[in-house]
């Protein structure tokens, strides 16, 4: 998924120790295909103020990959054309064609961005425009609204809650291309549509806001595995030619932040969040590629007040979802986020979908033969 990580590794509160522990028990999960069907179209009903706006991009995009990879993430620029302020309280991204759409992410531009996006779309040859990392618009330009991953359906909460949307507004959709299906040939066309639950609020609803928690990605070649590749340094290199500097930077960022700036290989890294602003989570999703095996995040870990917000024990590329906490929890200043993710080098050789791409050492990256670590928490500032 995209490196919200390249926006959200500025915007932590604060970042503590990030490590690495040895993970080579974790039990192996049937090994997933990479990629899933269409996101269903069955959702759960309307409720009372609720309404449905469908929009489709406006015309077909043809993806095309940097030289020497298979990966195209787009920003596709649609106007909801809002008159109003209201909520956003759901949303369905529809995929015209799954088999390559890896994964998108919607996001509601602020009005006094809107110039900066049209502007973007227009300099740009076809639809929207290329959008490694994150959308190029800003840190304060948008909003984090849905992602959404193979199978992946509307996530609803229950509480009187929703993502702000001001008159003038605009819909991102960042989509992410991955034409390992096709041999890395272009040719084939997508032209996807979202479908928004949205509502007009009341003065009780509480504005949402998403906090991404990211841990770097430091796993070696598998035993048995060798290439160039297998040397990080190289990796890196190979990661930055594919994707720019931006994201190429992630994975020493996420080193530094999280800990001391010195990779240490393994399955398993974490990262430590020291919060500074009182919140309430209300949900949690948990990001990763196909190498994945495990993700969790905890609050307080270690502690007498340690809770669980996310466990995923065996997670599954093709059935990604957000996960409503069953209360809400609220979290105040001096507590601790941790995220953690497990993944394993030697799924490369079951997946079809990389059982053909030579060996890496998998550093942080917006590839499906790369990696990611992100614990998305969907918070509100808290009463």
């Amino acid at each position: 998924m995209t490196a919200l990580a390249a926006g959200s590794v500025a915007m932590v509160m604060g970042l503590a120790a990030c490590t690495s522990e040895s993970a080579d028990s974790v039990a192996a999960p049937a090994p997933h295909q990479g990629h899933g069907s269409s996101s269903p179209a069955a959702s759960q009903p309307l409720r009372t103020g609720e309404r449905f706006v469908n929009l489709t991009m406006p015309e077909s995009y043809t993806p095309s990959a940097p030289q020497g990879g298979t990966d195209d993430y787009r920003c596709l620029l649609i106007d909801p054309h809002v008159t109003k302020p209201m909520f956003l309280t759901g949303a369905l991204f529809q995929p015209q064609n799954a088999k390559i759409v890896h994964h998108a992410v919607v996001q509601v531009v602020a009005p006094e961005a809107a110039a900066r996006a049209h502007a973007k779309d227009a300099e740009t040859q076809g639809p929207g425009w290329t959008c490694f990392g994150d959308t190029g618009l800003g840190r304060v330009a948008g909003t984090y609204a849905s992602a959404w991953t193979p199978n992946g359906t509307e996530s609803v909460l229950k509480q009187d809650v929703g993502f702000p949307v001001k008159p003038g507004s605009l819909i991102v959709v960042q989509a992410h291309y991955n034409l390992l299906a096709t041999d890395g040939r272009t040719g084939e066309t997508d032209r996807s549509s979202v479908r928004l639950r949205l509502t007009d609020g009341t003065a009780a609803t509480k504005p949402l806001r998403t906090l991404p928690l990211q841990a770097p990605i430091e796993l070696p070649c598998a035993s048995g595995e060798s290439g160039v590749l297998c040397d990080r340094a190289a990796s890196v290199v190979d990661v930055t030619k594919r994707f720019g500097d931006r994201v190429g930077g992630i994975a020493q960022q996420l080193l530094e932040l999280c800990g001391n700036g010195k990779p240490v290989p393994g399955n398993t890294q974490r990262c430590d969040y020291p919060i500074q602003q009182p919140m309430t989570v209300y949900a949690a999703l948990g990001h990763m590629h196909m190498l994945g095996r495990s993700i969790k995040v905890e609050l307080n870990p270690g502690t007498a007040q340690a809770q669980t917000l996310l466990d995923v024990p065996t997670f599954d590329f093709d059935n990604q979802k957000t996960w409503p906490l069953p209360t809400p929890v609220d979290v105040k200043p001096g507590d601790t986020l941790r995220v953690t993710c497990t993944h394993d080098a030697s799924l490369r050789k079951q997946l079809p979908a990389l059982s053909k791409l030579p060996p890496r050492y998998v550093v942080w990256g917006d590839g499906s033969s790369d990696e990611m670590c992100t614990g998305f928490m969907i918070t509100s500032a808290a009463a």
